[in-house]
């Protein structure tokens, strides 16, 4: 049974980077696909990008200047950076499979 388990800062200043990383358990992310996605307040979901098994990576075109995906195969572990952050990236974040599972999701808020 495949559990994700989300970690990193809730709290992040303008201008400086979000980073969040999701440790896989029960698979390994050589055998699925990955995706972080977020949903401001208000908002519906929105995609961000997307991790084959393989290891390539698709941005969303929108996110895709500033957004950085990795991973770490040894430690079955994704992460995501997403840099010179405002206001307007302030909302919960998700990593899950392409299957329908989910990590428990962050609350990031972007302030000073």
């Amino acid at each position: 049974q495949v559990q994700l388990q989300q970690s990193g800062p809730g709290l992040v200043k303008p201008s400086q980077t979000l980073s969040l990383t999701c440790t896989v358990s029960g698979g390994s992310i050589t055998t699925y696909n990955w995706n972080w996605i977020r949903q401001p307040p208000g908002k519906g979901l929105e995609w961000m990008g997307f991790m084959r098994a393989s290891g390539t990576i698709l941005y969303s075109p929108a996110l895709k200047s500033r957004t950085s995906i990795s991973r770490d195969t040894s430690k079955n572990q994704f992460t995501l950076e997403l840099s010179s952050v405002t206001p307007e990236d302030t909302a919960v974040y998700y990593c899950a499979s392409v299957v329908g599972d989910w990590g428990q999701g962050t609350q990031v808020t972007v302030s000073s």
